[in-house]
């Protein structure tokens, strides 16, 4: 749908997320996050939870993929996506509201915790990126399957003469 309005959320992940397959065969996934704010009592000085927000999210494609393959319940997640709000009937019989996250970007927060990052395959030309879960340095592939032949993409442009030694080009913008 169009005009929804695209949201930027940090909040824990409240259950594993959970793949699933369409009918047309196509993989997504599904996972709810809680974004509760800290908020202060002026009168003690003391902080405490406030109301939390609940979010449905869902990704579709390798995406989704690569989404039920490296977030866990408990991780602390900064997702970007479509908002949507939606009415449904509970099976008590109540009104209820919903509001739900077509996920664009998903990714760790790296305030409390470090992640390392490896390209994931996706064909012959490699593909996103997911979590290696092994504790070492990241990895960007390699020559095969369209990954770098540096182990630090970004330094590939500093072995060129035109560019500073930051990978940058020295030209300004304008």
């Amino acid at each position: 749908m169009a005009g929804e309005p695209i949201v930027t959320v940090v909040g824990n992940l409240v259950a594993d997320p959970e793949p699933r397959v369409s009918q047309a065969g196509k993989p997504w996934v599904t996972f709810r996050i809680a974004s509760t704010p800290r908020v202060r009592d002026r009168q003690t000085g003391d902080w405490s939870d406030g109301e939390p927000l609940w979010l449905g999210c869902r990704a579709y494609g390798e995406y989704a993929d690569n989404i039920a393959a490296s977030l866990t319940k408990g991780m602390r997640v900064i997702v970007t996506g479509r908002l949507s709000q939606r009415s449904y009937t509970d099976k008590n019989g109540e009104q209820r509201t919903s509001l739900d996250l077509e996920v664009e970007e998903v990714g760790p927060s790296l305030r409390f915790a470090t992640a390392a990052v490896s390209r994931a395959g996706s064909g012959p030309a490699g593909g996103g990126y997911a979590k290696t879960g092994n504790g070492q340095q990241p990895s960007y592939g390699s020559t095969e399957g369209g990954g770098y032949s540096d182990t630090n993409p970004w330094a590939q442009g500093a072995q060129s003469g035109a560019q500073g030694a930051s990978g940058f080009d020295n030209e300004q913008p304008f």
